[in-house]
């Protein structure tokens, strides 16, 4: 062999020791411990029904304000009202007004009876709110007022359901509207008492223009003689006999002798008043519908009022016994109670 090809194989074979001694030193390095993966536990949301929450968004007319709290003391359940929407549901498919009231009832919870109020929505099919008034009335007030719902900061909005709240109103095209109240708690510390319990007595508003009331229906009146003590009674025209009822009342001692022909006349003038009322509410009446178009008499005669009461479950007082058709003086009774 030639000398310079001896050196070139020693060359070459060093070359290749070195390429392998990076490899060998890598090898006896300890191996590091492989570090499991950790996989985390998929996280699980309960899922809301898109109308779960519209009862709660009603605002419940004429509740007094320190009440409010008792309606959230039982988890009431309103599923009946949002089946209502469903397919083949009453509310399927209508435009639909809302609006809530507080049924103060004697229940029992637990083997023991207390007072609870009781959440009540009303559900009323038109095609137009069926009033952008409301009625302020009670026994301590001398008069009934009839307001424009945004002098008590009221006002009909549409509800946006669970799945759309991303979404503008604008663009939701809604068929359901709640009557909502933008008076918080918070501000009646700055309001004169008598405002503040104006809220109290509010009852929503409804004037059907080709149905006569049940106030105007009535023959009676009440009676609140000025006298010591006030002598209060009902008088009824039809059945009372004006001279007997008066007798009547002296010989209980509720009238003396010597107020007997005032208030004969007393009674007189209420009665006629209450006469004078009812002819010019009929009279009302009849112009309202003379001058409207058909399709506005059509919409009020297809209006349909329906109650829903909450539905039983294990967590909430049995309220079956206790349900109603009757709404308030103005809407009458509802339809449909469910």
């Amino acid at each position: 062999m030639k000398k310079g090809t001896k050196r070139k194989s020693a060359a070459a074979a060093k070359t290749k020791e070195e390429e392998q001694q990076p490899h060998q030193e890598e090898a006896k390095k300890p191996k590091r411990a492989k570090t499991a993966k950790v996989v985390s536990e998929p996280e699980y949301f309960d899922d809301h029904r898109e109308l779960e929450d519209l009862w709660k968004q009603v605002f419940p007319v004429g509740t007094e304000w320190d009440q409010l709290d008792l309606l959230s003391e039982y988890k009431w359940n309103f599923k009946n009202l949002e089946d209502a929407f469903e397919e083949g549901g009453v509310l399927h498919g209508r435009k639909v007004y809302l609006f809530s009231v507080t049924e103060p009832q004697l229940l029992f919870m637990n083997g023991q009876s207390k007072v609870t109020c009781i959440p009540v929505v009303v559900a009323v099919v038109s095609p137009f709110p069926p009033s952008n008034k409301i009625g302020i009335n009670s026994v301590q007030r001398e008069a009934e007022e009839i307001v424009d719902m945004k002098q008590m900061k009221m006002d009909w909005v549409p509800y946006i359901p669970y799945g759309k709240r991303g979404a503008s109103v604008e663009r939701l095209n809604s068929q359901i509207f709640i009557l909502s109240c933008v008076q918080r708690r918070a501000g009646l510390k700055h309001m004169k008492e008598d405002r503040v319990k104006k809220f109290e007595y509010c009852l929503p508003y409804f004037y059907h223009p080709f149905r006569e009331d049940e106030t105007e229906q009535s023959t009676i009146v009440d009676i609140m003689f000025p006298a010591e003590p006030p002598v209060v009674c009902e008088f009824d025209w039809e059945m009372d006999e004006l001279e007997e009822f008066t007798n009547e009342l002296i010989a209980s001692e509720e009238l003396t002798e010597d107020q007997k022909d005032e208030f004969k006349e007393f009674v007189k003038e209420k009665v006629r008043e209450a006469k004078r009322a009812n002819r010019e509410a009929r009279e009302k009446r009849k112009k309202a519908r003379e001058e409207m178009d058909q399709n506005a008499v059509a919409a009020f005669e297809n209006m349909r009022f329906y109650k829903f009461y909450p539905v039983a479950t294990p967590d909430t007082p049995d309220v079956s016994q206790v349900k109603s058709s009757f709404i308030n003086r103005y809407y009458g009774k509802a339809h449909q109670v469910l």
